[in-house]
């Protein structure tokens, strides 16, 4: 158990808090770069606690800035986007992406005022499909060189969606090894040809196994937890014979994300961005070490379950997460229909908008977990200190971040050590976007 200051901590993410103060040490996803599509590239945002508006230009360029006019505090989210940048219906007061006021047109045609008048603005950036900001005092640290941003856009897809709850809770989901077994239980296995873009359907590596079954059938996993350059790995091993166990190796990477196998071919990473305290959007990128990735397919399947603008999803604590008795007990454990997200949105949910921590009771399937939280005990104390945190990287270090390695296989019993890395490595070997001298084993 943790106190209820220490769960506060971990917990708070809104400007003067020590949760707030770590998170904007790093970029943030602010939107996925289609939001920013069609005749009014224009979206109000709220990230970390406080509320901005996202543009993109008749040039091209995107900008950032506060929500609230710098002149009376009218809302820029229902700007004209005109003259080189955003300008408020208010009194005409216009602002380019840097902040800068480009006219007063309402002042007198002498007056110099918008000379002396900035809105607060905000680095973004491209990758992944996502659109990033850093919110933080000073240079934004550097990406690292992870597979999602070191994929072509062919081979990579990005999506998001909203759940109703503290971000670090909805982490956590992620980087719980044992909890698949329970809450992704299916009573029957898909046809693979069927399982592309679905977590938990395809078969194992090195196997015909699905990952379903494994799941199903041996749900006592060994979980080893280690540092890493980017966070946590995370491997737990599932003893299918003397000869045989399902190796799954995933990663936390610090702060906000886990990097997972979607399947054999393709991962994915996802980070879990606060709104404020309560609520939160996972972005995931799903990356493709072999064909390019089927977007329309891919978004197809995620839009059938998320309604736009705001990504909330159509199956959720309003209507119950889809709850049928009848399927939980002939067909899933949950009874609450196929879809994952689904699941781990009534599990993060359920535990209320802010989890009591002081009321949980760890066990050793949590060892991730635990480590986690030690290591943002750890980094708040170092950004507190003035010091960088794990994973605000200049460019040297990180140039040298990269992967992580992820993989679900069923390998040796004995060796599974040197296993998985291999498994990895030929499936950088094929990959057409990796350059030759960097094909081997991710960190």
């Amino acid at each position: 158990m943790m106190s209820a200051e220490q769960n506060r901590r971990l917990t708070q993410i809104g400007p003067g808090t020590r949760g707030g103060a770590l998170l904007r040490q790093y970029w943030q996803p602010v939107a996925l770069v289609e939001e920013l599509e069609g005749p009014r590239p224009v979206r109000p945002v709220r990230l970390l606690g406080e509320d901005f508006v996202l543009f993109r230009d008749e040039a091209g360029r995107i900008g950032l800035l506060d929500r609230d006019c710098p002149h009376r505090n009218a809302d820029l989210a229902y700007g004209r986007l005109e003259d080189g940048g955003l300008r408020c219906p208010f009194h005409g007061w216009l602002f380019d992406v840097t902040g800068q006021c480009l006219e007063t047109p309402a002042e007198p045609a002498e007056s110099r005022l918008c000379d002396r008048i900035r809105q607060k603005a905000y680095p973004v950036a491209e990758r992944g499909g996502i659109l990033w900001a850093f919110l933080g005092e000073g240079a934004p640290p550097a990406f690292p060189a992870l597979d999602c941003f070191a994929a072509p856009d062919s081979h990579v897809f990005a999506f998001k969606g909203l759940i109703e709850c503290n971000w670090l809770q909805a982490l956590e989901v992620g980087i719980d090894p044992a909890h698949a077994s329970f809450l992704h239980r299916f009573f029957e296995d898909e046809d693979q040809a069927q399982s592309y873009g679905k977590q938990f359907r395809a078969a194992s590596a090195d196997s015909d196994m699905p990952m379903s079954r494994v799941l199903r059938e041996y749900p006592r996993p060994r979980i080893e937890v280690e540092n890493a350059p980017h966070g946590l790995r995370i491997t737990a091993l599932r003893r299918i014979s003397d000869a045989h166990t399902h190796v799954r190796v995933t990663n936390l990477v610090f702060p906000q994300a886990f990097a997972i196998p979607l399947s054999a071919e393709m991962t994915i990473t996802q980070w879990h961005v606060p709104v404020d305290d309560v609520n939160c959007y996972w972005y995931a990128i799903f990356t493709s070490f072999a064909a390019p990735v089927d977007k329309a397919r891919m978004r197809e399947q995620r839009l059938a379950l998320y309604e736009l603008p705001e990504y909330r999803p159509k199956v959720g604590r309003h209507n119950g997460y889809g709850f049928d008795p009848e399927e939980q007990r002939r067909r899933t454990y949950t009874g609450m229909g196929e879809d994952i997200n689904v699941h781990d949105q009534w599990a993060v949910e359920s535990q209320g908008r802010i989890q009591d921590r002081t009321r949980e009771h760890l066990a050793s399937s949590d060892k991730a977990i635990a480590a986690n939280r030690r290591l943002l005990f750890r980094a708040m104390d170092a950004v507190e200190r003035g010091e960088r945190p794990l994973m605000a990287l200049d460019a040297a270090a990180a140039a040298g971040v990269t992967g992580p390695a992820t993989m679900d296989g069923i390998g040796p019993t004995e060796g599974w050590e040197q296993y998985w890395p291999e498994v990895d490595r030929r499936r950088r070997q094929g990959a057409s976007w990796f350059p030759p001298g960097s094909r081997q084993a991710a960190e």
